[in-house]
């Protein structure tokens, strides 16, 4: 039996025993090699790293194994882990029991359910009367004045994890970090910051360098540890009423470029490149597009479909969950495929019966946004369909790492990504166009290149290029 992040062998058919709630390497995994030597540059580190690894490549396993090398090794005395969303903190609580750490305190929602729980422990483990603590957090959590009024209680033998780790260097999450903790482990496939050079330096500062290997998505499809895949690039059109008013907004895109002001500080340009984001997120000719997709796969299964312009990182715009119900009435009332949505506002208990009913085939598809780009494992996706994305890259590769897990029976993977073609609007704009397609067509050429597919997709791409001058890419 194989997974994701180890291979699984039943040299032994003995578990040894051990003291419950302690991390401990469980004895049916084997480490891959990567994974080794991403825990051997850690420790030669002095206990301080970021592991920017694939979505997929068992980033949790190599922090569990981390943190079980350091019991070993020092007798580690607690554990903290901050992750950014709830749905994470099950999912950690599900991985560390693998390990050994049987009761994980969970503190998140109500202060009054964990922080009498967690000073208790807290003292015990000082007294010496309980040899191990973990406790796993929200990043919301994390900043409370319940959470941090504990943190200088924590035991000096303590390894905090941070998990999606690039959230952390947001500057009231970086302010809010232990400085009493030495012990630190950032994960993330993307540990840069879009558009955020001060914050990528905050996180890299508290929790350490990127570390060899850095395992990208090329290597851990050679290495079996996500599934190969197939890409088709679908070019969609604006309808004229969206031209007009996506004319309007670059016209005046171009006017605030041309004053020379950096980009980054000027948040007049801001707002009008996020309003024209928001109008190409939510073209309706993609739902045009999804029919002509979808009308051919009414027999499959194991379908996810990506909603929203992902332009704004904390709201869901009203182009956004406009376009959710329309992708679901479509598939559903129209077309009688059994969906249903998954967004920021299903409930956890709601999330895990939609995923029961996705793995057995009750529901075909899920229509989501946002909240299924990190962290939440459902390796039985085996389609997707992007009907939107943002310029960010940490978008587009955790949506295709999450697709791409592999799962009994699965085989390949399949991605449909659709491209609004920006209009012809005369070369009083091409510059700007430009450089706002050099940005979509690199995530798009990046997608195609590792497809199995590469020479079929490139060649869809390929007149948008030449029509712009971007046959660099």
């Amino acid at each position: 039996m194989a997974s994701s992040s180890g291979s699984y062998g039943f040299e032994s058919i003995h578990r040894p025993q051990q003291p419950a709630g302690i991390p401990t390497l469980p004895f049916w995994l084997t480490l891959r090699p990567y994974q080794e030597q991403a825990i051997a540059n850690w420790f030669a580190n002095n206990g301080r790293g970021t592991l920017k690894m694939a979505t997929g490549s068992g980033k949790t396993i190599t922090a569990l194994a981390i943190a079980a090398k350091l019991y070993q090794a020092i007798q580690l005395q607690a554990l903290i882990i901050i992750c950014p969303y709830r749905h994470l903190v099950q999912q950690w609580a599900r991985e560390c029991r693998k390990f050994g750490i049987t009761d994980p305190l969970l503190a998140f929602e109500s202060l009054h359910q964990w922080q009498d729980h967690l000073s208790t422990q807290l003292y015990n483990v000082k007294l010496g009367h309980q040899p191990f603590l973990t406790v796993i957090t929200t990043n919301a959590t994390l900043i409370t004045d319940g959470f941090q009024s504990l943190l200088p209680y924590f035991p000096k033998k303590t390894l905090i994890v941070g998990d999606e780790a690039h959230n952390l260097g947001a500057r009231r999450l970086a302010a809010s970090l232990p400085r009493n903790i030495g012990l630190r482990l950032a994960l993330s496939a993307t540990p840069e910051r879009y558009f955020d050079e001060q914050g990528t330096d905050a996180l890299l500062d508290y929790f350490g360098p990127v570390l060899e290997p850095e395992f990208t998505l090329k290597d851990a499809i050679a290495q079996g540890a996500l599934v190969h895949y197939l890409y088709y690039p679908i070019l969609v059109e604006l309808t004229e009423s969206e031209t007009e008013r996506y004319s309007e907004l670059t016209t005046r895109i171009g006017r605030v470029m041309a004053m020379g002001e950096d980009p980054d500080e000027n948040e007049g340009l801001a707002a009008l490149l996020n309003q024209r984001a928001r109008l190409v997120g939510a073209a309706a000719n993609k739902l045009e597009a999804l029919r002509a997709v979808m009308r051919s796969r009414l027999d499959t299964s194991h379908t996810l479909i990506y909603c929203g312009d992902g332009s704004v990182e904390d709201d869901t715009s009203a182009e956004s969950q406009r376009q959710l119900e329309a992708v679901t009435r479509l598939l559903g009332r129209d077309l009688g495929y059994r969906v249903n949505t998954y967004t920021a506002e299903t409930t956890l208990d709601e999330r895990e019966d939609l995923r029961h009913q996705f793995e057995t085939g009750e529901l075909q598809g899920l229509v989501a946004i946002r909240c299924l780009d990190e962290g939440v494992d459902i390796p039985v996706i085996e389609t997707a369909v992007i009907l939107a994305s943002s310029g960010n890259p940490r978008q587009f590769i955790q949506r295709r790492g999450r697709v791409l897990r592999p799962h009994p029976g699965k085989r390949r993977a399949t991605i449909f990504d659709m491209i609004v073609l920006p209009p012809d609007l005369g070369r009083e704009t091409l510059e700007v166009e430009r450089n706002f397609l050099r940005k979509e067509l690199t995530r798009f050429v990046e997608f195609a290149d590792l497809a199995d597919n590469a020479g079929e997709a490139r060649s869809q791409l390929l007149d948008l290029q030449q029509r712009y001058g971007l046959l660099d890419l």
